[in-house]
């Protein structure tokens, strides 16, 4: 039976591993930072000031049956090479792809980690599918221009007619009459951009402000269609007011007509003029007959 030697507190704390700290660790961490190349490899990250201080290299590249001789650092990418070659040719980068030892390169990877050296022989040939692919994002962004320009130009035309309908809410409000026509062609010119907006196709932020201008144009077509009734009822009530009085007139009685008809006593003299003769006719028969005489008795 073998017998452990049992250690002292104090040689315990002598040979015990040494502590590492977290700050430190994250420090080396930080010092040495790594990324995955294309190939899979892992590798410690580069920095790209030390560019400056890489080798440049001389790179003939073939395209078609020219030759080009690119010197560029040892440090670039394929996608830069492509970039000088396009300078030369007069082709989009993006149209070509890079062959290296019979094999495509991506443009993200580097010349040294791939192998390229001084003097090394590079194939470039056109790439179809990179064109297509090019074509159809240039034509996205055609689309989403365009209808960004016409949203702002629908956008501008909403803000000249609800200065409008401003000042025909202001009118109407106080009690004043527009009319009809201004109304009407109001409506329709907002209908006309409400048609506008639903013909413009428009995805992520450009669907958003399509929505926004949509609502904006709804609820100002709504007002005026309360503007209209409002300015309806008022010419009604205007139209009544001059009625009604016209016909107050006639109910009020008539003004009265003082007519004096004289009467003569001409006829108490002379019984054979007629009651109901006029004035003028009494007067001239009362010169025309002579003095009556009395009989006086003596007594």
């Amino acid at each position: 039976m073998m017998l452990g030697r049992t250690k002292s507190p104090a040689a315990a704390k002598e040979f015990s591993p040494v502590k590492k700290f977290p700050a430190a660790a994250a420090a080396a961490d930080e010092a040495h930072q790594w990324e995955v190349r294309p190939g899979g490899m892992l590798v410690q990250k580069r920095d790209p000031d030390s560019a400056a201080a890489a080798p440049t290299i001389r790179v003939r590249v073939k395209y078609g049956a020219a030759y080009h001789e690119i010197y560029l650092s040892s440090q670039s990418t394929f996608g830069e090479l492509k970039k000088l070659l396009s300078e030369r040719s007069g082709l989009h980068p993006e149209d070509l792809k890079v062959v290296y030892k019979e094999k495509e390169r991506d443009s993200s990877a580097y010349l040294d980690i791939s192998g390229v050296k001084d003097g090394s022989k590079v194939v470039v040939v056109d790439d179809p599918a990179g064109r297509a692919k090019r074509l159809l994002e240039m034509r996205h962004q055609a689309k989403i221009a365009k209808a960004s320009n016409s949203i702002s130009q629908i956008s501008l035309e909403v803000d000249k007619l609800a200065s409008q309908v401003s000042e025909l809410d202001a009118v109407i409000t106080k009690g004043g009459k527009v009319a009809k026509k201004d109304v009407v062609n109001l409506i329709e010119l907002l209908m006309s951009q409400l048609v506008k907006l639903d013909g413009i196709v428009a995805d992520g932020d450009l669907k958003h402000q399509k929505r926004m201008q949509e609502r904006r144009v709804q609820k100002y077509v709504e007002k005026l269609d309360v503007l209209k009734v409002k300015n309806d009822t008022v010419k009604t009530t205007n139209e009544q007011m001059p009625a009604q009085q016209p016909q107050q007139k006639k109910k009020q009685p008539p003004s009265p007509v003082v007519t004096t008809k004289w009467e003569t006593f001409d006829s108490l003299f002379s019984p054979t003029t007629p009651a109901t003769a006029t004035p003028a006719t009494a007067t001239t028969n009362a010169s025309s007959v002579p003095t009556p005489r009395f009989d006086w008795e003596l007594f």
